[in-house]
């Protein structure tokens, strides 16, 4: 039994030798900037804005062939953090995406509860056979959850202007 125990051990110690050696040997460098960006991005993988993920966004932001306002969950805010992160000029971009929101026909809902299940924010609330309600706060307007509504009782919106989303827009030179 003490034979078995101390094979095991020296076993386990080469083994864990042998791969701390290959990650070292095998290691991928990445950019420093990517990470960054990515966890700058929402995370929520809507793909709003043409990709199928945060990552492949700020790989394509940081390659500069996507703008940095590209990301509609992320509004005007992560805008101009990318922008001062990437040094882009906002006067360059244009007009960001419109972030959308979904909603939900009240009178049009059965309670199937397929939209529910698609939504990857949780972002949709009910049971089934009862109506269902939509969290704004949590909605990035991927649009997951209309495409599998059977009733066609879920619409997106463009996100309602508030004091936290509203911007003063530059006047036009004379």
């Amino acid at each position: 039994m003490f034979t078995a125990t101390l094979v095991l051990t020296i076993l386990g110690l080469v083994l864990g030798w042998l791969l701390g050696l290959a990650a070292r040997l095998f290691a991928v460098e990445e950019n420093p900037i990517v990470n960054e960006v990515e966890a700058m991005l929402p995370g929520s993988q809507c793909g709003q804005c043409g990709f199928p993920g945060c990552g492949a966004a700020a790989e394509a932001m940081v390659a500069g062939t996507a703008a940095v306002n590209c990301c509609p969950p992320g509004g005007r805010a992560l805008t101009e953090s990318l922008a001062q992160l990437l040094d882009v000029d906002l006067n360059s971009l244009g007009d960001a995406p419109v972030p959308l929101l979904a909603s939900i026909e009240e009178s049009l809902c059965t309670g199937c509860t397929k939209c529910y299940k698609a939504c990857p924010t949780d972002a949709i609330v009910g049971a089934t056979k009862q109506l269902h309600a939509v969290i704004p706060q949590a909605c990035t307007g991927c649009s997951k959850c209309k495409d599998v509504c059977p009733e066609n009782c879920i619409s997106l919106n463009p996100e309602p202007v508030t004091l936290g989303t509203w911007h003063w827009p530059k006047p036009e030179a004379a």
